[in-house]
């Protein structure tokens, strides 16, 4: 009998992206509502993508097996 397949986790599908060398990137945090009351500068740190953290990797492989 074939192995059987793991299912690719949707939600953690949507927010993260692996690179080519096998990290994977992630949005930064508080940059979705309430804008007005965050300054330019603050705003503009939270722009781009960062690495996500060495101790999370191994749980993100789990979750998207085939990205």
């Amino acid at each position: 009998m074939p192995k059987q397949k793991i299912k690719t986790h949707r939600g953690a599908a949507k927010r993260f992206k692996r690179t080519k060398r096998g990290k994977f990137l992630r949005s930064k945090a508080f940059k979705q509502h309430i804008l007005s009351s965050k300054t330019t500068s603050r705003k503009r740190k939270l722009r781009g993508t960062v690495a996500v953290a060495d101790v999370d990797a191994p749980k993100l492989a789990r979750m998207l097996p085939y990205k």
